[in-house]
């Protein structure tokens, strides 16, 4: 294809995007800007400007079979930084900010405690965390090799290799040393729910919890009550309150809080044992 201006590279990339994306043209300048290594203010203020877009048009075709976005430019941005991604680990939602933001108004900043994540993933969770709070110690740990390999990627640039121990284990196997605070993002989803096309190209581990879908938060739970950590921080699903509420009903626990996502669904809990 022969070269065009900007403005046409946009204006083709949105078009094609117009099924699949809500921004088709807010999509196309993200891939175009990944695929020039230019950013948008440059995109807009260059529109004139013709170049040889590489390989756009490819990019433009994968997002239109519904491939995330993040996948196809290996960034996400999470609590307005940007982080690795690929398809090893699930991609970081906007929700996810909100486990973090509850965490940190429960725990001192000056806190000296030890921090357990389960389920690492891209390991945003961790090293946001770890910027935070510089004078706690974190132990992440993930089953999945490949999370395991991505999560270490976001590490080493954050400059949180010596405060962020990563870890492949499956939930706590092997970890006896005390805990403090356990916090994870794991897998709620039952089995036999069919998801949007697009979350087939996330790992699907990272999403089916089970035949209910909540029996790996109460395996959680019951490694904070066995561990008697002080706080268990958990996302879950929309429809897992009641569940969550009735397992921990005859616990000697000192609060269980739940906090809503931005559309006012019910989307994770608090756990205070003492």
């Amino acid at each position: 294809m022969s070269d065009n201006t900007i403005d046409e590279w946009l204006e083709l990339g949105a078009s094609e995007l117009r099924e699949v994306a809500e921004r088709p043209r807010r999509e196309a300048e993200i891939l175009l800007g990944h695929c020039l290594n230019r950013d948008r203010l440059y995109l807009i203020t260059h529109l004139d400007e013709v170049v040889e877009a590489g390989e756009y048009m490819q990019m433009v075709n994968r997002r239109c079979c519904n491939e995330p976005i993040e996948y196809i430019t290996s960034s996400v941005s999470f609590f307005s930084q940007e982080f690795y991604i690929s398809p090893g680990a699930l991609i970081p939602r906007p929700e996810t900010e909100l486990l973090i933001e509850k965490l940190l108004e429960k725990v001192d900043p000056l806190t000296f405690e030890s921090f357990v994540e389960v389920g690492i993933g891209s390991g945003v969770i961790s090293i946001v965390l770890a910027q935070h709070l510089e004078n706690a110690s974190f132990l992440a740990t993930d089953i999945s090799a490949d999370a395991i390999t991505i999560a270490k990627k976001n590490n080493e640039p954050k400059q949180m290799k010596a405060r962020v121990q990563i870890t492949q284990k499956d939930l706590l196997a092997g970890i006896e040393s005390n805990i403090d605070i356990f916090v994870s993002n794991p897998p709620y989803i039952a089995n036999d729910v069919k998801l949007e096309s697009n979350l087939d190209y996330e790992p699907q581990n990272a999403l089916f919890g089970g035949d209910i879908g909540d029996e790996i938060l109460q395996r959680l739970i019951d490694e904070a009550v066995r561990r008697d950590v002080r706080i268990l921080a958990c996302e879950m699903g929309y429809d897992q309150k009641e569940k969550i509420e009735a397992y921990c009903k005859d616990m000697k626990l000192k609060s269980l809080e739940f906090y809503s996502d931005y559309a006012g669904h019910d989307r994770g809990f608090i756990l205070e044992l003492r």
